[in-house]
């Protein structure tokens, strides 16, 4: 057996003759389980919340999405349309034109975007379960719009007498004249048929209503689309689609995944994902000069001992060994001992959900094996530097007192 591993445990399990060594050991270990557990603990709050915000988003963000890469709008000719269905893997793909429009009803009034889109897109998106009131109905008379929406403008659904108006301007060039005036924007009449609830920003964007409207009120001919949703099969086989769905248009459009719809949002939550990480790691390094401490105690309680096994035979490198080992013993365990405390927790909350954001909803956490396993890369990786440190206090000196 490896001696230094030997004495290490042997030191580990025997306490010491003196009762401050025994309780600096003690709270050594217990800050270091401590620290480990609120760690794996956080790291998993921060992924829950991150799968919760982006569940959001998610709910009006398809597998694919083709845009124009510039401008607002983009041409798709038959023969593309023929070469998309063709494509292996997409199950559907929808169409939508989007553009900034101004809301009245019973004088008052709101800007918003107004996104028509065709029969497919229920299919491609999951929108049904977004709608809270009424029902998802596009046709030529209804449309849906977000609570914000709903709530700025006093309008609810199925009012046919007094439907909300949305106004856009004509697309042209040139200046307005006082005369031209009332002849410069489109408007057209909509009675929602339902009202939907993700998330508050969305909420007070969009209105939806059917494609061919929309292409009236905007004055677009059937080729001009603002970007196509697209549902896939299998999410392994996306970045093949996506590069088929590039060669049918080429340049003129860009094809984006989910992560790349939401670009800013996930370098946001990485962001702050890396910055809680750092800040319970710093608090962990300050915990763990307990460790060094602990060590140097234990190093000078057990002198005599040193002394003896030098005596024997025993080197100063396998002395330093030895309390090397033990640092490393303390931390590993410790922090074992801890990540099992913080998983223990974060299943109960995954099963009971006794902590709640609202009486109905419990607070989102998420259990995964990668977080388990930079925490405990972390402390060990401290406990190492730590006890590196400490055991470096053994000489040639130490041993002669």
């Amino acid at each position: 057996m490896n001696f230094p591993l030997y004495i290490a445990k042997r030191y580990l399990r025997s306490k010491s003759s003196q009762n401050a060594v025994n309780i600096i050991n003690f709270i050594t270990f217990l800050v270091i389980v401590i620290g480990s557990a609120a760690l794996f603990i956080v790291l998993s709050g921060f992924a829950g919340l991150k799968t919760f915000s982006l569940s959001f988003s998610n709910s009006f963000d398809p597998d694919l999405k083709a845009a124009p890469a510039v401008g607002k709008f983009f041409s798709i000719s038959p023969d593309q349309e023929a070469a998309l269905e063709d494509i292996v893997g997409i199950t559907y793909f929808s169409k939508e034109l989007e553009e900034k429009v101004y809301l009245t009803h019973r004088e008052k009034d709101y800007i918003a975007y107004v996104k028509g889109v065709d029969s497919n897109y229920n299919r491609v998106i999951d929108v049904d379960s977004t709608v809270i009131y009424g029902n998802w109905a596009i046709n030529e008379l209804q449309g849906v719009a977000g609570i914000g929406i709903s709530n700025a403008l006093g309008v609810t659904t199925n009012e046919f007498r007094n439907p909300l108006t949305v106004v856009a301007l004509k697309p042209g060039k040139g200046f307005i004249s006082p005369q031209s005036k009332k002849q410069i924007y489109n408007e057209m009449p909509l009675v929602l048929s339902g009202i939907y609830g993700v998330e508050e920003s969305l909420d007070k964007k969009y209105i939806f209503a059917e494609l061919n409207l929309v292409r009236k009120l905007l004055e677009k001919d059937s080729t001009q689309l603002s970007g196509i949703n697209f549902k896939v099969r299998d999410a392994e086989n996306i970045p093949k689609i996506k590069e088929r769905i590039k060669a049918v248009f080429g340049d003129t459009v860009i094809v984006k995944n989910r992560k790349e719809q939401n670009s800013t949002l996930y370098k946001m939550l990485n962001t702050e994902n890396v910055a809680t990480y750092l800040i319970f790691t710093l608090v962990l390094v300050i915990a763990l000069f307990n460790v060094v401490g602990a060590i140097t105690m234990m190093i000078l309680d057990k002198q005599q001992n040193s002394k003896t096994l030098f005596s024997l035979g025993t080197t100063l490198k396998e002395l330093r060994r030895i309390y090397f080992v033990q640092g490393v013993l303390v931390t590993s365990l410790g922090g074992l001992i801890g990540v099992l405390l913080g998983s223990l927790l974060i299943a109960s909350q995954l099963w009971f959900g006794w902590l709640k954001i609202t009486p109905s909803l419990a607070y989102p956490v998420e259990f995964q094996f990668m977080n388990l396993l930079i925490v405990l890369a972390t402390i060990v990786i401290l406990g190492i530097i730590a006890a590196k440190i400490a055991s470096s206090r053994i000489n040639a000196k130490l041993i002669a007192q």
